[in-house]
């Protein structure tokens, strides 16, 4: 890995624990905040492309288990990777390396694409492993943890279509493109 690559990782693990110092919204029916840091997950996967993107998650997690406050809450340690939100914070860099993969597919990227990746693929990719983990976490039934996921579904949009614009935008940009248009070939 070059050195301008692992910056380009270690700035978007140091822009997920920014994201983390946004304060959590603990719901008093679920032990899983509402965090900012989803929309991390869909940038570094839309701007760095699917290796470097799943890089930087896999990074910034391993720095949470070490013990870095970084989760939103202040929260960090290996703990964390044993509670209810473990299957939520599992899926970063799947996600991301998924969104990068699924993006790089496009010859022109439109806000539309990038949006419909981080909706289906993006948002349901964090569902689809977080909402089993808790389940059995919760010690509660599948349908029941959907039933109290369902809470983050109008957030989460808006943050994919935030990270949808910002990634668009930033893609658009002559010297960003540049810079990332090599990343978001490579897996």
């Amino acid at each position: 890995m070059k050195v301008k690559e692992m910056t380009y990782v270690a700035l978007f693990a140091a822009v997920m624990g920014a994201l983390g110092l946004v304060p959590p919204i603990m719901l008093s029916f679920t032990p899983v905040p509402i965090t900012l840091q989803t929309l991390g997950v869909l940038l570094a996967g839309g701007i760095l492309g699917a290796r470097l993107g799943g890089i930087s998650m896999a990074v910034f997690l391993l720095l949470v288990a070490a013990g870095a406050p970084l989760l939103s809450g202040g929260r960090g340690g290996i703990g964390v990777f044993f509670g209810p939100s473990a299957g939520y914070l599992i899926s970063y860099p799947l996600t991301a390396l998924f969104i990068g993969y699924l993006l790089s597919r496009f010859k022109t990227l439109k806000l539309k694409n990038i949006l419909l990746i981080n909706l289906t693929v993006g948002i349901f990719l964090i569902y689809l492993l977080g909402i089993p983990v808790q389940a059995f976490m919760m010690n509660i039934p599948l349908s029941d943890a959907i039933k109290l996921s369902l809470v983050y579904i109008p957030g989460d949009v808006l943050k994919a279509m935030l990270a949808s614009f910002l990634v668009f935008r930033l893609l658009k940009h002559p010297i960003i493109n540049k810079q990332f248009s090599k990343s978001l070939e490579t897996l």
